[in-house]
């Protein structure tokens, strides 16, 4: 497995603790830059006041700082684009759908 998909796999263990669904399939990594072991990961949040913003960013710093391969990384929170529930996966929509929400 690449690099990338393990990171990946190992953002898929971080959630939103007010979202059911973990901080990649919520739409919150814009984007994964891994060169040479050093991991740049882009991010938001659904709002910028989130309270919660040091534990979730933390937790995805922590989680793939423990992937195999990753020397260093850096997090960078952006509301830049704005999160909009568009950007939600099929897979994270559907375990909203099936606890109820109107997605």
């Amino acid at each position: 497995m690449e690099l990338k998909e393990r990171i990946i796999k190992a953002l898929k263990e971080v959630y939103d603790p007010e979202i059911p669904v973990n901080v990649y399939d919520l739409g919150f990594i814009y984007s994964i830059d891994e060169g040479e072991g050093d991991v740049k990961i882009d991010m938001t949040l659904t709002v910028p006041g989130c309270p919660m913003h040091q534990v979730i960013t933390r937790q995805v710093e922590e989680a793939v700082r423990a992937v195999e391969g990753v020397k260093d990384v850096n997090v960078k929170l952006t509301f830049e684009p704005r999160w909009s529930v568009e950007k939600i996966s099929e897979d994270g929509k559907s375990i909203l759908r099936e606890m109820g929400y109107d997605i």
